[in-house]
Order: structure tokens, then C-alpha cells, then sequence
């Protein structure tokens, strides 16, 4: 098969065919998330965040989900379809966020603080999730946090940005936060923020609050340089709720590249800008065209894409995200 980079319409064409007919075959669901490459979010029967897309999954009559993302969202579709097949086009992507706790170190963290709430970004391993009191995503993080009683101590985790923004929006200062980043929002910096903006005055701005440079963002907007009402802290999916009603010429985006495609899909009449145009995850771009063809082949030949998680660790990795959901309905994801 020749190169997906190198194919042309017709090529393409021809791929979605194979693919939306495997799918068929396999009773199968292809979810992908926003960071994907273009190919894969327009082949795929649906796109969004990764919380988003685990419960449309949960909610599909498909006896298969696969999963184009990154493993911990896979993992999480496993937890809230505990019955249904899940499939990941490449095993090796992981995530740098997920990635900086691991559950031995939360173990000790907590151990170290035995009546603190344990608030874990949806952005974590299930193992992690299991010794967690309740997720969040970063569109209802200070909703979750405000729901807990002040005088209770909180350990978040894993993001130190969402974690500092939570802090700020809540005023509570009995929130420890763990000192982890995604490596692609934490180099989208001050100085590429300050730059895009002061290149592009009459822009509106939207900031993912896993950004290196939200703290910025909102000190432009503090002292003027930019105004308040053009300044957004979005999640993935408050971003395109907002790109819908958007009325400015351009918008600077401050998160992972792929998103961009949704955003221009979204609002046509608007210039989607990236503020820093190399913000783009290694690892979602793992999943490739090739590899979703195949991880759709012969069931018996593709159990090297299943993704499971042990009974015990799934029961109480699901209840911190029930917890979450019965709080109130996440309008969008991380």
C-alpha cells in the first residue's frame, strides 16, 4: 500500500471505503479524538474529547469500539463499556500527562495526606483512577472542587496548569497540586502566546487550560493588552462550542494542532490560528491510516490492539468517574 501521506483524493476515497466497510463488518464504532490527524477525524463515525466519546461508545449498539486516541482514553472507554470490545489502532500511544503519576506515587501521596479528596483529571491511567475519589475534565475541574467542602483538603492531579487555574477560579488554598504537564501544552509558552497576540491585535483567543501560558493569558487580559471579552480558558470542547457562535475574523489557538481542523470545520468563516504552530502530540499522530485498517482486519488476528482492564481495578476506576457525572454532565472533556 502505498504511503497515506503521499495519497490523493482518489486514494483517500478509497481508504474511507475499506474502512467504514470493515467497520460494518466488525460491528464496530471508530471514535476519534480531536488531535488526531485530518484523515483519521473525517473517516471516523465520531469526534470529540476523549470523556465525550467514551460515552457516546457506552451509548453505541456497537459490540466494538475503536479507539483513535491515546491509551488512557481507551481505557476509560473500557471502564464505561465494560461488555464491549476496544480496540486501539497502536498500543505505544501513550500520553505524556498520564504518564508523570503512576499509582504507586499517588499511593504515597495519599498516604502522606490521609484525609485529603483525591481529584484526578480524566487524563490518568485507570490504575490511577482506581485510588481516586472522583475525576474531572477540565471543563467541570472547578465545578468538582467547589462541590467538595472547604475545609477538606485535595490532592489534583495529574496537570499543575488545570490545577493553578482551579486554584485561582475557586480561591481555595487547601488544593495541593502534582507537579505534571502535558509536554505539547506545557511548550506552548508566554512568549509564543505574547507574540501571537501582539501580532494579531483584533483576535480573539482561545487557551486550553493544560497551556503553559494560561497564566499569561489571563495577566494580558488583567492589564489590558488584551481585552477580557476576547480572552477564553476553554476545554477541547468549550473551544468548538465557542468557534460556533464566534463572530471575530481570527481566532489564536492556544492547544494541540489537530484541533484546529474541527474548529475550522465548525466556523468556516473564521481564520483558526495556532499559536504555537509545533504543538503537536507524537503521540496521537501514532495512529495512523494504515494502522486503523488494520486494527480493523480479522478478529482473531487483532488482539494485539485490544485494550482490557482488571475487574477489580475497572469497578473503582468507573466509580470516580460516576462520581464526576453524577455531580453534574460534563459539557465537554479534557
Amino acid at each position: 500500500m502505498q504511503d497515506s501521506t503521499l495519497w490523493g483524493p482518489t486514494e483517500i476515497a478509497g481508504w474511507q471505503e475499506r474502512v467504514h466497510a470493515l467497520a460494518a463488518e466488525r460491528d464496530a464504532v471508530i471514535l476519534a479524538h480531536n488531535y488526531q490527524s485530518p484523515l483519521i477525524q473525517d473517516v471516523a463515525h465520531h469526534v470529540g474529547d476523549s470523556l465525550a466519546l467514551s460515552r457516546l461508545a457506552a451509548s453505541s449498539e456497537a459490540s466494538t469500539i475503536v479507539f483513535a486516541g491515546v491509551h488512557f482514553m481507551a481505557e476509560t472507554a473500557k471502564l464505561l463499556s465494560p461488555a464491549k470490545r476496544v480496540l486501539i489502532p497502536d498500543q505505544a500511544a501513550g500520553c505524556s500527562l498520564a504518564d508523570t503519576i503512576t499509582a504507586g506515587q499517588l499511593a504515597q501521596w495519599k498516604a502522606q495526606h490521609p484525609d485529603a479528596v483525591v481529584v484526578s483529571y480524566v487524563n490518568t491511567t485507570a490504575a490511577v483512577k482506581a485510588l481516586t475519589d472522583v475525576c474531572c475534565t477540565s471543563s467541570n475541574a472547578v465545578e468538582v472542587v467547589a462541590s467538595i467542602p472547604a475545609d477538606r483538603e485535595i490532592l489534583f492531579l495529574p496537570d499543575q496548569f488545570l490545577g493553578a487555574h482551579v486554584r485561582r477560579v475557586t480561591g481555595r488554598d487547601n488544593i495541593q497540586v502534582w507537579l505534571g504537564e502535558c509536554h505539547v501544552h506545557a511548550d506552548i509558552s508566554p512568549s509564543d502566546l505574547i507574540d501571537a497576540v501582539t501580532g494579531n491585535p483584533d483576535a480573539d483567543l482561545y487557551v486550553h487550560p493544560e497551556c503553559g501560558c494560561t497564566t499569561s493569558a489571563l495577566w494580558l487580559a488583567g492589564t489590558g493588552r488584551l481585552p477580557e471579552s476576547r480572552t477564553h480558558i476553554l476545554s477541547t470542547g468549550g473551544m468548538l462550542d465557542a468557534a460556533r457562535a464566534e463572530t471575530a475574523g481570527k481566532v489564536l489557538v492556544a492547544t494541540e494542532i489537530g484541533m484546529l481542523h474541527q474548529l475550522r470545520q465548525a466556523n468556516p468563516g473564521t481564520v483558526f490560528e495556532a499559536v504555537n504552530p509545533r504543538a503537536e502530540c507524537p503521540y496521537m499522530k501514532l495512529i495512523t491510516p494504515e494502522k486503523l485498517e488494520a486494527c480493523l482486519g480479522e478478529p482473531e488476528l487483532t488482539r494485539a490492539y485490544e485494550v482490557d482492564v482488571a475487574p477489580d481495578v475497572a469497578a473503582a476506576a468507573r466509580r470516580a468517574v460516576e462520581r464526576m457525572i453524577a455531580i453534574g454532565q460534563p459539557g465537554g472533556g479534557e
